[in-house]
């Protein structure tokens, strides 16, 4: 397979610097790639990839089971106007900066939301767990800083009455 460089997509639920986990189990490297509905050309090159890959392996693949999904399908912040890409590796994909420096999870700089390039390639998988079209993750570098995804728990402070610096001996509960 040939690979593709997907250019100043955005990065969701990566999965970068260790393996994901679902129900307790360890899974993939993996990460989603957001590409804008305007960039036609490289859907044109991701259509062609997966239709070659899908003729190679001389089968056919229902189009629910193809990594390449209508953003607008999906009900996730940012996914609106996209499609969405989902690559995974079993190894640990090549993550860098934009000066192609060597980017560790301490570094907080690759972040869902934040824009990214990124290096994948398809093939078909035919066996007992079924027919569909997957992606290869190889690589990722950081392009530039953007709105980011599910930033954690709202902040409440403002919810809650100020009780003042001293202890009240009387621990009234409002009921």
């Amino acid at each position: 397979m040939s690979k593709i460089q997907l250019k100043n997509v955005r990065l969701s639920f990566p999965s970068l610097f260790s393996r994901a986990v679902f129900d307790g189990k360890e899974g993939k490297f993996e990460a989603t790639f957001l590409i804008d509905k305007s960039d036609e050309a490289t859907k044109d090159k991701l259509d062609k990839m997966i239709k070659a890959a899908i003729k190679e392996a001389n089968i056919k693949v229902p189009k629910d089971k193809i990594c390449l999904k209508d953003g607008d399908d999906a009900d996730y912040d940012g996914y609106d106007g996209t499609w969405s890409l989902k690559a995974s590796s079993k190894k640990r994909p090549t993550v860098i900066d934009r000066d192609k420096t060597p980017l560790a999870e301490d570094d907080e700089r690759v972040y869902a939301g934040c824009y990214v390039n990124a290096i994948v390639d398809f093939w078909v998988q035919n066996n007992q767990f079924g027919k569909r079209v997957n992606a290869n993750l190889y690589g990722v570098q950081f392009v530039k800083d953007g709105e980011p995804f599910g930033m954690g728990a709202e902040d409440v402070t403002d919810d809650f009455d100020d009780l003042g610096g001293g202890e009240d001996d009387d621990h009234d509960l409002d009921v």
